[in-house]
């Protein structure tokens, strides 16, 4: 009989982490390497995460890093491929990670910044996720991770075109879900509330951080590694028969809003 754990052990897979040169990407790829899964870092500047490489290489993982910018469309698919032949083995697990965030009240948010964050945390997700579909629904398995947010889930002051790009990305994991799920595909979300990550840093720049503190039922901001349980789950057998689900991570933020 194998070790109820087990179904957790990514050995002899391959996973694509997007936005992974820092936060929640950079941490989730240890992660997943150390679960035994085979790692591709993606980001826009690669040379960032050579040394991230080489790391978990001495570790004895197998990993790499390519250039990916979510925002310019004719990279994302010679990026899946470089990942592929790197690895050498068939990337099945996507963790569409690569987001930009912008507190500013609605009325002050610039033409140019709403650009950023819907072209980066809705469409540069939506682009990579169409190809890593592709390639997985000619297999006829894989795993797609889209991380959105809380603020997807509940309206909050000053975040409107960030909690609105974040809203799009939940349906369209519901949509995606629903179309891929015969495909042998699962596709589920993750909506962290704040996390420690140099995001972070803007709610303290705009003396918002002690009153979001207080709306948190566990009176605590979130760490990466609180992300670690949800992900393995959905990334490998253990969620095996879940698609379309979103998974609040955010101490229960959520709940103090209703």
């Amino acid at each position: 009989m194998k070790h109820p754990m087990s179904i957790f052990d990514l050995s002899g897979r391959a996973a694509f982490i997007s936005g992974a040169s820092s936060g929640i990407g950079l941490h989730t790829a240890r992660t997943l390497a150390k679960a035994g899964a085979a790692v591709a870092l993606g980001a826009r500047r690669a040379d960032r995460l050579e040394a991230v490489v080489a790391e978990l290489r001495t570790e004895g993982h197998k990993a790499c890093a390519v250039r990916l910018d979510v925002t310019n469309p004719s990279g994302i698919a010679p990026a899946w491929q470089e990942a592929e032949s790197q690895l050498g083995l068939p990337v099945d697990i996507l963790f569409n990670n690569a987001g930009v965030i912008y507190v500013e009240r609605f009325t002050s948010q610039t033409h140019d910044e709403v650009s950023r964050i819907f072209d980066t945390n809705l469409k540069g997700a939506f682009l990579v996720a169409q190809e890593a579909a592709r390639h997985m629904s000619a297999r006829g398995h894989g795993s797609i991770i889209n991380i959105a947010s809380s603020s997807g889930l509940r309206a909050g002051g000053q975040m409107s075109s960030y909690g609105a790009s974040k809203a799009g990305l939940i349906h369209l994991t519901h949509i995606m879900a629903l179309e891929l799920a015969g495909k042998g595909v699962r596709v589920n979300a993750l909506a962290p509330g704040n996390i420690l990550t140099d995001m972070q840093a803007q709610f303290a720049e705009r003396g918002i951080e002690s009153g979001i503190l207080k709306r948190i039922p566990m009176r605590r901001f979130g760490e990466a590694s609180d992300l670690d349980g949800a992900t393995l789950l959905l990334a490998s057998d253990a969620g095996r028969y879940m698609t379309g689900a979103v998974i609040p991570v955010d101490g229960g933020q959520v709940l103090s809003w209703m």
